[in-house]
């Protein structure tokens, strides 16, 4: 009898077992057809092409040691989560389970994250510029079974990848010998791009090569729309943040029109969101009116920080509203209120279309605003037939006029409430370090400029993000986070920009332990990313995994080059610190690009503002005594791209601080390569003094 029921009860045990196993494998995706290695992943961008049946591999030693193991070619596609085309081709080709098997046969197939691994990008980048004349997203290279490039392009139609791939794939069984000097020609070519030769003069700064560098850029200006004279047109932050600078020290009245028409115009177009606030990646027209509508926090980021800068030079109410809704759009949709850092990327497309979310058909707006606005909502928003776009309104501004200022707070809380109930588009949402501290710089100079503390105590959370959660014990950053890990050691960006981000961090707060931080950060650079061949920092750190070509980041794009925001930042250190080698670097890496700003200057704006500061003159600006604090809000309202800030309420041993302290007065001392006019008690006599022009 006990035997009997002892064997029924394991039977049921091992039906319901069974049962659960079943519903288990079921459960796990009953909608995919196909899952590969990515699914392992932690990257959006992986991730979305976790079931294709492509036998994606992430990169790693794994699949590298691998493809070198069975002597097959690595196919290496790269893009971003919020990258169109580079969805447009997956679906194309890499959801095609033939083009797959066409892939899968011949090559060891890899995708790699390009925000997640810059390196990697770099490096296949420049591989295909050098066969192609152009790059982009999605990058598609093909490598030897040693990783060394041999052929690559970006985005391509599906007949023509399938015939290309099976081309090269060819060319490596039949000719094997003409695929290795073929990889050989090029990878010594993509070393070439990175050599810079250590400069033997020093840097002898001039006017007349800075005039004449401004003067050729000049000519390309967009006069009638702003920004350059062509399509698409890229914000560039750090291009303007140069003309800004270089209008106001030089007394050029021509290029600051420019760059504030440029600005207005941009803050009016469809390129910045009207109703969320926030900026799309660039406009594919000429009148900043069609945006690719991808999201990046670099942009929003930068593009803060340059509208709060242009406000002290020119306050203009746009501007100020462009930064409040724009800090607004990234705490509301791009921040991950449990670390305190700020997510990646939105994507551009949603409901399988790009721009859904963000346009709106004629139908739509008037269900959504009163018929006595509707003709002034016409008038603000540039709604008429003509300006449909693809049978659809982007929302532009036709001008800034206070008139309508009621009726957008109105529209724009109506139609963010019923734009909120769309699909949203994708989020990339993993923490880039580089990208944090970018917005950490841009809420400091939000805050110095509209005196919004809470600005700044955005700005120390996230900045506490970096040092508590992406630094190492080793004293290194992390480059990437997601839900709770660090992962992949930092790149040059990381620790430039979180260096610079500590540095606006000590000049707004006086804080030394923000100085003391991005010290140890820049000393971390020289031990493991100096190169003393070239006299410039190598992009990746002497313990990371070695490359086919370990590359040197030195032109200024979107972002500008790591090199020349760490060569900033060893510039103001000089001064706070009173370290002379610092500034020797800082004038050595200058005078190392100073050809390249020769031949292309808007491809070296952040050089050319180093250019400017060795030019002069440039001022350190010191504020000692009890109310420092007070008194460094008074210089906020003033435009200084050429002044250095420090101070402190107490006694001080920093180097320009040190025995100026005097009991009961505060004091302004600005000096000059370490000469110094008599102390001031108030901030106007000072500003008289500061030299004006360069």
């Amino acid at each position: 009898m006990l035997k009997s029921y002892l064997r029924n009860m394991a039977y049921r045990i091992i039906v319901i077992l069974l049962v659960l196993f079943n519903s288990a494998c079921m459960s796990q995706d009953p909608i995919h057809s196909h899952t590969n290695a990515l699914i392992e992943e932690s990257s959006p961008y992986l991730l979305q092409h976790a079931h294709n049946p492509v036998n994606w591999q992430a990169w790693n030693s794994e699949t590298l040691e691998r493809a070198k193991r069975e002597n097959k070619l690595i196919l290496i596609s790269i893009g971003y989560s919020s990258c169109h085309w580079c969805h447009v081709m997956e679906k194309e080709s890499f959801e095609d389970t033939a083009v797959a098997r066409v892939m899968n046969e011949h090559y060891i197939c890899i995708k790699v994250d390009r925000e997640e691994r810059p390196d990697v990008d770099q490096i296949y980048m420049n591989a295909v510029q050098l066969m192609t004349q152009r790059g982009g997203w999605p990058l598609n290279c093909v490598a030897l079974p040693d990783g060394r490039p041999i052929w690559g392009g970006t985005y391509f139609p599906k007949d023509q990848w399938v015939n290309s791939l099976e081309q090269v794939s060819d060319l490596w069984t039949n000719q094997p010998d003409k695929a290795v000097e073929y990889a050989d020609r090029l990878t010594e070519g993509v070393r070439a791009m990175e050599l810079i030769e250590r400069p033997t003069d020093p840097l002898a700064p001039s006017r007349d090569f800075l005039d004449k560098r401004v003067a050729s850029w000049s000519a390309r200006f967009d006069l009638e729309k702003g920004g350059g004279n062509r399509a698409p047109k890229f914000p560039l932050p750090t291009n303007y943040e140069f003309l800004l600078q270089y209008g106001s020290e030089a007394n050029d009245e021509r290029t600051l029109d420019h760059v504030h028409h440029t600005l207005e115009a941009m803050a009016l177009g469809g390129i910045y969101d009207q109703i969320g606030g926030g900026w799309a990646r660039y406009s594919t027209d000429t009148d900043w009116k069609v945006p690719h509508f991808e999201k990046m926090l670099y942009d929003n980021a930068q593009l803060i920080e340059l509208y709060s800068l242009a406000y002290r030079q020119k306050p203009n109410s746009l501007y100020k509203e462009v930064v409040e809704q724009s800090i607004e759009f990234a705490l509301r949709e791009m921040y991950d209120t449990k670390s305190a850092s700020f997510y990646s990327a939105l994507d551009a497309d949603s409901e399988g279309e790009e721009g859904a979310f963000y346009v709106w058909s004629e139908d739509e707006l008037r269900a959504l605003i009163p018929e006595s606005e509707w003709d002034d909502f016409a008038e603000l928003y540039t709604i008429a037939p003509k300006e449909k776009w693809e049978g659809r309104y982007i929302l532009v501004r036709s001008s800034a006029d206070q008139k309508f200022q009621r009726l957008r707070h109105d529209a724009i809380k109506t139609l963010l409430k019923a734009r909120s109930k769309r699909e949203r588009p994708g989020l990339d949402d993993k923490s880039l370090t580089a990208w944090n501290a970018m917005m950490v710089s841009a809420l400091v100079k939000a805050y110095q400029s509209f005196d919004q503390e809470e600005y700044l105590v955005q700005a120390k959370k996230t900045a506490q993000w970096i040092l508590q959660t992406q630094g190492q014990d080793s004293g290194g950053l992390a480059h990437t986070f997601k839900e709770g890990v660090s992962t992949i050691d930092g790149f040059l960006d990381d620790y430039a920009f979180s260096a610079k981000a500590f540095l606006d961090l000590y000049e707004a707060t006086f804080d030394p332990a923000y100085l003391t931080q991005a010290n140890q950060w820049v000393l971390y650079c020289f031990d493991h990313f100096y190169s003393d061949q070239s006299g410039l920092f190598f992009y990746t750190s002497n313990q990371s995994e070695a490359l086919v070509a370990r590359s040197i980041e030195s032109s200024d794009n979107v972002i500008p080059a790591s090199n020349s925001v760490m060569a900033h930042q060893l510039l103001r250190l000089s001064y706070h610190l009173d370290r002379k080698a610092y500034r020797d670097t800082a004038k050595l890496m200058t005078r190392a690009i100073e050809p390249q700003m020769e031949r292309y200057p808007e491809g070296y704006s952040n050089w050319l503002r180093l250019y400017m500061f060795e030019l002069g003159p440039f001022y350190e600006l010191a504020i000692i005594g009890p109310q420092a604090h007070e008194k460094k809000k008074e210089l906020h309202a003033h435009y200084l791209p050429n002044v250095l800030l420090c101070g402190s309420d107490v006694e001080s041993n920093l180097p320009l601080l040190e025995n100026r302290y005097a009991e009961g007065e505060t004091l302004f001392y600005l000096c000059e390569e370490g000469a110094c006019q008599l102390p001031q008690l108030r901030l106007a006599p000072v500003l008289e003094l500061r030299r004006k022009g360069y």
